[in-house]
């Protein structure tokens, strides 16, 4: 028995019988493109966009410039749910102006 097959062979009996492929009628390129019509896009309505929930936590500071001296209490806004980011975030805000600032309280908006 011969062991060789040849590479139609192999094909033949992987995929089976062939068929010839269908002829293909010819078009040509400047028939295909006489039909087409350029429109433009239509614009979408904007849609009102509900506005997300943030997490805010408010921060209560104590802040002064003298030491034992005259303070003020101010209000600062964080984004965030940490409450130990929200009050680094406050104090330093609050350094920028004041030299000694004290946290008073954190309390979740």
């Amino acid at each position: 028995m011969n062991t060789e097959l040849t590479e139609q062979e192999m094909r033949r009996a992987l995929f089976g019988q062939a068929e010839p492929p269908a002829p293909v009628p010819k078009s040509y390129k400047h028939d295909i493109f006489l039909d087409v019509v350029v429109e433009e896009p239509i614009k979408a309505a904007k849609k009102k966009v509900s506005k997300r929930f943030t997490p805010r936590l408010k921060v209560t500071l104590r802040v002064g410039n003298e030491f034992e001296g005259e303070t003020y209490e101010i209000i600062h806004e964080a984004h965030t749910l940490s409450t130990l980011l929200a009050e680094q975030e406050a104090i330093k805000a609050a350094r920028k102006k004041f030299r000694y600032v004290e946290v008073t309280s954190v309390i979740s908006m």
